[in-house]
């Protein structure tokens, strides 16, 4: 079980960069990505993904996609792959290297730029058609209002974010039986989390054990949104999800294949998904 504790430090993104430098250098080489399916022409984005996609703009064939906290590109590409124009943008080093490998592997035309989402580079600026970011995205981020104001920069007018990401009441249990929370639902002070495992069930241990990460509730990420000029199209909260999201420990999946977490008999919210128009 992870160990969480309030942290007021200054290299908290250098904390995480290391996390998730160890990260891309092991996923593609375990189980939890499938690469070599990806390479044999996989879409590698699950169904809630392409149906907030869809929702979105419909077809990205054409469009100009910006994939913010893209890691080592999977996302990325398999977006490549139905037809739009992709830049993939993250923190990390080892990540940007391994997905612009992974690119030339599967012979696809994709740029990836390393950067803090937070702070983008003003080329980025006005750039593309869509912002998109998956799982693990904001309980990264510090400043919600400083992210939500790079993806607002980076779209024409026009242009939409799309955003799906696990639920802040899901990231606060620790157990579910006896139910038990270990993380605020919101507040954004850093938490310094100390756990060698990526996910729950996984047996790799990590070197990298300390991270930082930040509670964000719900109506500070819409009223980020709105505050960096977004208009908020659809804010969708979801009971299931297509995998266990790294909670295989404590999410059940149904005869329907649809996984949920169960608290005290009832499912709660797993995942949600923000879509939101530039309008200026």
């Amino acid at each position: 079980m992870p160990h969480y504790a309030v942290c007021f430090v200054d290299d908290a993104t250098e904390l995480n960069r290391a996390r998730w430098d160890e990260l891309a250098r092991l996923h593609g080489q375990d189980d939890y990505y499938d690469v070599e399916g990806f390479l044999a022409g996989q879409i590698m984005l699950s169904g809630r993904e392409r149906e907030e996609m869809v929702a979105a703009v419909g077809s990205v064939s054409g469009l100009d996609l910006l994939h913010v906290q893209c890691h080592f590109g999977l996302g990325t590409l398999s977006w490549a792959r139905l037809g739009a124009q992709v830049t993939g943008l993250d923190f990390s080093p080892v990540a940007v290297e391994r997905a612009r490998s992974l690119a030339t592997a599967a012979g696809i035309d994709a740029r990836f730029v390393q950067a803090d989402a937070q702070r983008l580079p003003a080329d980025l600026a006005g750039a593309f058609d869509v912002v998109f970011a998956s799982y693990g995205v904001l309980p990264w981020i510090a400043d919600v209002t400083a992210w939500m104001t790079a993806a607002a920069t980076a779209l024409r007018p026009g242009g939409v974010l799309v955003l799906v990401d696990g639920h802040p009441l899901t990231q606060m249990i620790d157990t579910v039986d006896p139910v038990r929370f270990g993380f605020p639902y919101q507040g954004s002070t850093a938490h310094h989390i100390r756990s060698a495992s990526f996910y729950a069930g996984s047996a790799t241990q990590l070197t990298t054990t300390e991270t930082v990460q930040y509670p964000h509730g719900l109506g500070e990420i819409v009223t980020a949104a709105a505050t960096a000029g977004l208009h908020v199209d659809a804010l969708t909260e979801y009971l299931d999800s297509d995998g266990p999201e790294g909670r295989s420990d404590q999410m059940r999946c149904g005869q329907d294949g649809r996984w949920r977490l169960i608290l005290t008999g009832q499912p709660v919210p797993v995942q949600y998904a923000l879509r939101a128009t530039q309008n200026s």
